[in-house]
């Protein structure tokens, strides 16, 4: 059985190609997706369409072992989309892999979705009711049932009129027949991009799967925009646009990859000053800078600039040690984390460590790091963390513990330092977080305030937790 996620958990990524010459569609979705990888490692998959039919391939693990396959021999086609999976909603079953794919009066559609839909339960209520039957227990098959059943004639106005039933975060490639249509819900929650290259056209999660393929004329997908590819050329309509944007925060905190942009924001810069911004409040702490790798490399070099201290990899990290698994004791617990991180006993030794990450979620690893630390012989130990005390759940596409297993609901930091056995521990609140954005005003921090762009599914007892002594 997996581990309950130390690290919230997002995600998945998306991609899509449209060309009107047929090419190797298979064979290019792979790199798109494979430097999407971080967004999901649980599933991998493409669809695509050969002969009038469409193909879908798609199995659990990652994409150099699902679509190896695919780098060899020429599948000739004009469209194809895939998906990297993690599961927010659903489970790690073989069933909910994407893309998803259907037969139904309105076509053969296939979807690859990024985000979670808000509404699921009463969605899924009001269709079992109809009679509908459900093959897995994603909620992105919720769309094609509403697709499926709507009375309009056209995909194209089922497709619309279902858009505006679902609420919540959808960042969706989706092809129909032979053209590929790019979706991005009225709020904005998850990235999605846009580029074509000689008549070759190409939708990604975020601008490294871009970049993979040379691609460098892009544009985000506007929030309630739909992109629309076929052989008459690139059409764009918007739905009614959201009162303001709430686009998800901790894609530049954490889940992007730093040599991205998302939401029209370079990621590692971001980071950068989200990292400065700890290190304003602070005076005299530390003699060097460590970063968690790799999750907070960037915002530890932010950090040591602006605080004009040394900044060392005083924690190396084994890239192969893979996921953790549920271990039964705190001995075999603390074994998985060494079997991923080992301090430098030099870099370490008599200093005053300032180790820094981008969040906080349980305590579980931190309490583990800082006794690597300690006995790596650090004379003081000082925990920064680039984002706000997380405190809510998300309904938005991040999988985010229920909030009495979040350890800021229980604790003050001065508790958690001492209950992780560091000597302090600090994060950047959320007025600095906002300084370190150019349009603050355009994301969502429900996460870390519990205020909600819309209604969400809270249970009585998420509602009433919290027992912290300075909340």
């Amino acid at each position: 059985m997996l581990k309950p996620p130390e690290k919230i958990e997002h995600k998945c990524g998306v991609a899509g190609i449209y060309s009107r010459t047929p090419l190797n569609v298979p064979q290019t979705l792979f790199f798109p997706l494979f430097a999407q990888q971080h967004r999901g490692q649980e599933s991998a998959g493409i669809a695509y369409r050969k002969n009038d039919a469409t193909v879908v391939y798609k199995d659990l693990g990652m994409v150099s072992s699902v679509l190896a396959k695919y780098l060899t021999g020429d599948r000739p086609s004009n469209v194809g989309i895939g998906h990297v999976r993690y599961s927010t909603h659903g489970g790690n079953k073989l069933e909910n892999a994407q893309p998803i794919h259907v037969t139904c009066n309105k076509g053969d559609i296939a979807v690859a979705h990024n985000g979670n839909i808000a509404n699921t339960a009463e969605l899924k209520s009001h269709l079992f009711g109809e009679g509908s039957i459900f093959q897995t227990t994603s909620d992105t098959e919720l769309i094609l049932h509403l697709i499926s059943r709507s009375r309009k004639t056209g995909f194209y106005e089922a497709l619309k009129e279902t858009l505006v039933r679902v609420e919540g975060a959808y960042s969706m490639v989706m092809i129909h027949n032979n053209e590929l249509y790019a979706i991005r819900d009225p709020w904005g929650f998850r990235p999605l991009f846009i580029g074509e290259k000689d008549g070759l056209h190409v939708v990604a999660s975020e601008t490294c799967a871009l970049d993979i393929l040379k691609v460098s004329n892009y544009r985000s997908v506007r929030p309630g925009e739909i992109v629309h590819l076929g052989p008459d050329g690139a059409r764009s309509e918007m739905l009614d646009r959201s009162e303001r944007k709430s686009q998800c925060v901790f894609e530049l905190i954490y889940f992007a990859r730093p040599d991205s942009y998302v939401f029209d924001n370079q990621v590692h810069l971001h980071r950068k000053r989200m990292g400065a911004a700890l290190a304003i409040a602070d005076q005299g702490i530390g003699d060097v800078v460590v970063p968690v790798p790799d999750s907070g490399t960037s915002a530890a070099l932010g950090y040591a600039e602006a605080a004009g201290l040394p900044f060392d990899f005083g924690l190396t990290r084994n890239h192969y040690a893979g996921r953790s698994f549920i271990m039964p004791t705190t001995a075999e617990r603390e074994l998985a984390v060494r079997m991923k991180l080992h301090p430098v006993r030099e870099i370490i030794a008599g200093r005053r460590v300032v180790l820094v990450d981008d969040s906080l979620v349980r305590g579980t690893t931190a309490r583990i790091l800082v006794k690597l630390l300690r006995e790596a012989e650090a004379r003081e130990v000082h925990i920064r963390l680039s984002s706000p005390e997380i405190r809510w759940p998300c309904f938005f596409g991040i999988d985010i513990p229920t909030r009495g297993e979040l350890i800021s609901n229980s604790m003050s930091p001065v508790e958690i330092a001492r209950y992780i056995g560091a000597d302090t521990v600090r994060f950047l609140t959320l007025d600095q977080l906002q300084t370190c954005l150019d349009e603050p005003d355009g994301y969502c921090y429900s996460c870390f305030t519990g205020r909600y762009p819309m209604n969400v599914p809270l249970t009585p007892q998420e509602l009433q937790v919290g027992g912290r002594t300075d909340a």
